[in-house]
């Protein structure tokens, strides 16, 4: 069967026209990919100006006042557990380790 499709679509190396519905059929390809390409980029483009348009139009949350940060409980525990942490994962002695600051995130 694929065989024969093929048999029907050769083209003979003579006919210099039959050469021109497969020129067509290519440059109409090539064309549609293209008007896709510009259409898309059209559709993004819209779509930017839309959302730029509506972020305008909402008002900024006004930015909450924070609070002071509050002491940790049992600072000195946490510390030492961090940096037993490091040290077995170095593979160092906790000793051998300087822990300059310590903050919470």
């Amino acid at each position: 069967m694929f065989s024969d499709i093929m048999a029907a679509t050769a083209l003979p190396a003579t006919d210099p026209t039959a050469a021109k519905p497969v020129l067509m059929v290519v440059l109409l390809g090539v064309g549609m990919v293209f008007v896709g390409l510009i259409a898309i980029i059209i559709i993004c483009k819209l779509m930017g100006a839309v959302f730029s348009a509506l972020s305008k139009k909402q008002p900024a949350p006004s930015a909450a006042p924070t609070e002071a940060p509050q002491p940790m409980e049992n600072r000195q525990e946490i510390i030492a557990a961090v940096s037993a942490a490091i040290a077995e994962e170095l593979g160092r002695d906790v000793s051998a380790l300087r822990i300059i600051s310590f903050k919470k995130l």
